[in-house]
């Protein structure tokens, strides 16, 4: 299993790169990220960011274990909480520690006021409507299943 989680992940890095060379973006000698998120719930998560925001997620079906969900150079690896080894900094026995604390995940759209009606028809609660900012981008905030706090943002 790990050998196939780790072919992927390679395969899906080796994927983003070419596509980014291809286009004059960077090489392949630049940084890449991509964030983890470990949930109680992989359904709920995976469908959270397949169905609500819009992701495609790696693989002919959901993987129980981990699955990557990617939106163009957006990398996401979603992993269960629970299959975490005991002395992992997000030790799931610390239920006191508020997940993701002080941290904002920022994704960039094209189409900001599309990508906010299919989130409002999905009936996904929104944590703040879309609004124009006074540093000029127009965004939204919402929280993930598992507390994740995201702000979805205009590119310019």
């Amino acid at each position: 299993m790990i050998n196939r989680i780790s072919t992927l992940i390679i395969t899906l890095l080796l994927t983003i790169v070419s596509c980014k060379r291809e286009s004059n973006g960077p090489s392949s000698q630049e940084t890449t990220l991509r964030l983890e998120l470990f949930t109680s719930d992989m359904e709920a998560s995976i469908n959270f960011y397949t169905d609500v925001l819009g992701f495609t997620m790696a693989g002919e079906k959901p993987d129980p274990s981990y699955q990557i969900v990617t939106k163009g150079g957006v990398v996401l690896g979603i992993g269960p909480i629970l299959k975490l080894s005991p002395d992992h900094y997000f030790d799931p026995k610390l239920k006191s520690i508020q997940k993701g604390y002080g941290t904002e995940i920022v994704i960039e759209v094209e189409d900001i006021g599309e990508l906010y009606q299919k989130v409002k028809s999905n009936g996904y609660p929104i944590h703040s409507d879309l609004k124009k900012q006074n540093w000029g981008l127009t965004d939204f905030r919402l929280i993930d299943p598992d507390g994740y706090y995201l702000r979805i943002t205009s590119k310019d």
